[in-house]
């Protein structure tokens, strides 16, 4: 089965911002602790936070237990909100890749429509389900003793 990839930076960021909602209690979750726990290369894991403070996803919390919180509850925040945040943040401008009539007037709509059923998907999942998730996938590994979760 061939797969659709969302750019790396937009996984980067569900996953970071999953992670912290995950994390978050009752201390604000530090970038290194992320790239410990995920694996997302420090150098790509501050710019994408920063986006997401801008974006109105996160709170930044300066200090030296400083680190990021969400900046709404995990119930008013989706995948789609993320993703959105990271490809306005990006600039990316898609009006411009197809030059052919048959791009423009076929290609590109049919691209527009599967964009559409993707944002869609992903509005309609909320960090409060992605940490339901968690929990119940892993829910055997997690440690009894209250330790946190890698995602």
């Amino acid at each position: 089965m061939t797969m659709l990839h969302l750019p790396r930076k937009m996984l980067y960021a569900l996953e970071a911002v999953v992670d912290i909602a995950f994390n978050a209690r009752p201390n604000p979750v530090q970038s290194k602790e992320i790239t410990q726990r995920q694996g997302i290369p420090l150098r790509y894991l501050e710019q994408v936070m920063q986006q997401l403070v801008h974006g109105g996803i996160l709170k930044g919390v300066r200090g030296p237990k400083g680190g990021y919180r969400l900046a709404r509850e995990r119930r008013r925040i989706t995948a789609g909100d993320v993703i959105r945040v990271i490809n306005a943040a990006e600039g990316e401008e898609e009006a411009d890749i197809f030059s052919s009539d048959i791009g423009q007037s076929v290609v590109g709509p049919l691209w527009e429509e599967a964009q559409d059923a993707l944002l869609a998907k992903l509005d309609s999942v909320t960090l409060e389900d992605l940490c339901q998730r968690a929990n119940e996938s892993c829910a055997e590994e997690m440690p009894s003793d209250g330790m946190t979760f890698e995602i």
